[in-house]
């Protein structure tokens, strides 16, 4: 029975892992690289390796948070995008309303002056109207008094022919203003017809300008929900890109970190350096055989990083270590002299028995061309040392040695991928490593073929003799 019960809860156990392992494991090491990232005593009661192995998963870490992030804000930004659009095209909406209602008042506001002018034209007409009717009346009480005369009248009072022409202009007269009459009432019927169908023009505007406030309000009202919502999603994107800093200033510290596990004081190892270029070429983007063999190239693993010091910083020359012989154009002094000394003494180094590169002699139409003074395994030249100091302190969590391995790798690996070596295409690597020494496709070639046999030792473990001879 122990056994069963035992049997039951050791599958349950497995069935609920692995229901749940991601998340776990998720959270467990979310909580870990944050104690990591806000202590200042690194990994306590872990061995280095450890340290390293845990350091690299919450760089990873953080770079997946990171990334996660930029999504999300892509995706704020084309809401944002979006409600902006939304809200535009509203006001345009609201503007173009304002303008149809401002238009159909316009029109309210004529038709209501044509309507009292017709009203007054038809008041004025009644007029007429009342008036002739009233000169009808009288003309026809003047005919009928005419013909109710009795004949003896008519002979006492003059001439027979003037009560004939008399009666005659009394009917001509009627008959005009009869005529009149009909003109006028035809005009009042007609101007009456034209207000009636103006003041049904005006109800359907005012019904129309009814319609367009409420579009209108409705708009607004539309606008001002947008806008709220396009306030909530600033203050959204607002956190996220507060939460993408604070991701990458955890990011920073670990890789600071981490940076810190790989560095060697001395020239290290083949094998060290292999170790050392995985590292920084996976966080970089740089194929780590690429940047180890341009560091070969360079220094021969940090085998050779000067066989000169500075003497004179006012002419620039210098004297070689070996022999004490005097060697000119060791540092350009107009470029690089005083960023060296800069460099050197911030790192409390001695500037005068600092190795740098000695001039390689070559000359142009007679006249000595070019300068030694490149510094460290990666062989920059001061000025352009200073050029990544802010980019590898972030990263280093500390003032850079171009004499530090480890620093100076990265500087190496910042540099290419700048120069365009991230596409990790033949074609890519090649100009950069061309424009990293200045324009030359013979150095591009040698890093090249250097660059093969270090990635066929990182596939398959082995390198050929004259690959060994090239490296070693």
């Amino acid at each position: 029975m122990f056994l069963r019960s035992t049997k039951s809860l050791f599958l349950s156990i497995l069935f609920l892992g692995s229901m749940f392992p991601v998340f776990f494991v998720a959270a467990d090491l979310a909580d870990q690289c944050v104690q990591i990232s806000e202590s200042n005593t690194g990994c306590p009661n872990m061995s280095s390796a450890d340290c390293k192995n845990l350091l690299q998963q919450c760089a990873d870490y953080y770079d997946q948070q990171s990334e996660l992030i930029s999504q999300d804000i892509t995706k704020t930004t084309q809401q944002k995008n979006t409600l902006q659009n939304q809200i535009t095209a509203l006001k345009k909406k609201i503007q173009n309303l304002d303008y149809q209602i401002s238009q159909s008042n316009v029109k309210v506001s004529s038709l209501s002056i044509q309507i009292t002018d017709t009203k007054d034209s038809i008041d004025g007409t009644s007029e007429d109207i009342e008036d002739s009717q009233s000169q009808i009346a009288s003309i026809l009480r003047s005919i009928y008094e005419e013909d109710q005369k009795p004949s003896f009248i008519i002979l006492l009072e003059g001439n027979l022919s003037d009560f004939f022409s008399n009666i005659a202009y009394l009917g001509g007269l009627n008959l005009k203003v009869s005529e009149l009459l009909d003109s006028t009432k035809d005009l009042q019927s007609y101007l009456e017809n034209q207000k009636e169908k103006m003041d049904g023009e005006v109800g359907q505007l005012q019904k129309t300008i009814a319609l367009q406030t409420l579009q209108k309000k409705e708009n607004e009202q539309n606008k001002t929900e947008q806008q709220q919502y396009l306030n909530l999603t600033e203050a959204q994107y607002q956190r996220q890109l507060q939460d993408k800093q604070e991701i990458e200033e955890k990011s920073a510290k670990i890789k600071s970190m981490l940076f810190q596990t790989i560095g060697v004081a001395k020239a290290p190892t083949f094998g060290e350096a292999l170790e050392i270029a995985k590292t920084i070429g996976t966080m970089t983007g740089i194929r780590p055989a690429f940047l180890l063999a341009v560091i070969s190239q360079e220094s021969a693993i940090g085998r050779n990083v000067g066989q000169c010091v500075l003497t004179n910083p006012d002419t620039g020359d210098g004297k070689r270590i070996s022999t004490g012989a005097m060697v000119i154009r060791i540092m350009k002094p107009t470029r690089d002299v005083q960023p060296f000394l800069q460099i050197t003494q911030a790192l409390g180094r001695d500037p005068y028995d600092t190795p740098v590169s000695c001039w390689i002699p070559a000359y142009v139409k007679g006249a000595p061309y070019g300068w030694g003074g490149a510094m460290g395994p990666a062989q920059f030249i001061p000025s352009t040392w200073n050029l990544f100091t802010d980019r590898l302190t972030l990263l280093l969590g500390k003032a850079p040695d171009p004499w530090v391995i480890n620093d100076s790798f990265t500087a190496s690996a910042l540099y290419l991928g700048d120069l365009g070596a991230k596409a990790q295409t033949m074609s890519a690597e090649k100009n950069a490593a061309s424009r990293y020494y200045g324009g030359s496709s013979a150095y591009a070639n040698s890093v090249y073929t250097r660059a093969t046999c270090i990635q066929t030792f990182i596939d398959n473990g082995t390198m050929s003799v004259s690959c060994e001879n090239l490296i070693f």
